[in-house]
């Protein structure tokens, strides 16, 4: 299947470098790499016109106006520019292991989405890694966390079924930075709901929806790992707007987004 990488990013050029070169490590790569860009300014744009001179798959740049965190708008905006009938998805702070693209594909099921963990990469080793522009992560790195999350063994996830319910349990768990989807699953739900600005619930939201349309959640550990890296935590001044966002999502018995990706 023809895979497309969703890359989010906003104004960290340094650590969307990292992102690059490890995907450029990948041992599967995939068909095409797509940069949601939240209104990043020119240093990013620089970046990619850098790489996309030598990255082996096509390199698209998703720009739109610096208006505030708006991420679900520009990953719509993404995600209508994606060709893989697979995306998978990233946030522009987690460097991958070379397996992670391999490991989303192999346990890709039809009607079904993936979500992942990740490795919490502490403020010295963030540096040092910025610093040297390195990608060496492993269970064994000084100043990472939750370090069980870097052991590499996608074969237990053999043994783990995809789940539907209770949608109550799994949606407050989801993280948006790993996650994988069929297209024609994020189209038929309309994308993400744009009325989510600020950071919060918007990945959570949804999934409340791909689960109502009658998809199944898998949710993986010890395959598909990243390592987040450290920095300051965006602002939740948007949190309770959007809690309230996502309780009227799930009050609804629709599943198709107001304001999705048809708008994008």
């Amino acid at each position: 299947m023809k895979t497309s990488l969703l890359i989010s990013t906003y104004n960290w050029p340094d650590a969307l470098e990292l992102i690059l070169l490890s995907v450029l490590q990948q041992n599967v790569l995939p068909d095409e790499v797509v940069i949601a860009d939240d209104g990043s300014g020119r240093e990013t744009a620089a970046l990619l016109e850098k790489y996309e001179k030598q990255f082996p798959v096509p390199l698209q740049h998703v720009w739109h106006e610096d208006r505030g965190f708006r991420a679900s708008e520009i990953r719509n905006k993404a995600i209508a520019r994606c060709s893989g009938e697979y995306i998978i998805q990233i946030d522009g702070d987690t460097v991958l292991h070379s397996s992670f693209v391999q490991d989303h594909k192999n346990l890709a099921e039809q009607n079904c989405f993936i979500s992942g963990s990740r490795v919490l990469v502490g403020k010295e080793a963030t540096g040092r890694a910025i610093q040297g522009k390195s990608i060496k992560f492993s269970p064994f790195s000084k100043n990472i966390i939750n370090r069980m999350n870097a052991v590499h063994l996608p074969f237990f996830n053999r043994f783990s079924a995809p789940k539907r319910t209770p949608v109550e349990k799994l949606i407050w768990k989801i993280r948006g930075c790993n996650m994988s989807f069929w297209r024609k699953d994020l189209l038929e739900v309309n994308g993400y709901d744009a009325d989510f600005v600020g950071w919060g619930r918007e990945d959570s939201e949804l999934v409340f929806r791909l689960l109502k349309k009658g998809c199944y959640l898998k949710r993986i550990k010890m395959a598909a790992i990243q390592y987040h890296l450290d920095h300051k935590e965006n602002s939740r001044s948007q949190l309770s707007a959007n809690h309230l966002l996502m309780e009227r999502s799930m009050s609804e018995g629709g599943y198709v987004a107001r304001n999705g990706i048809v708008k994008a």
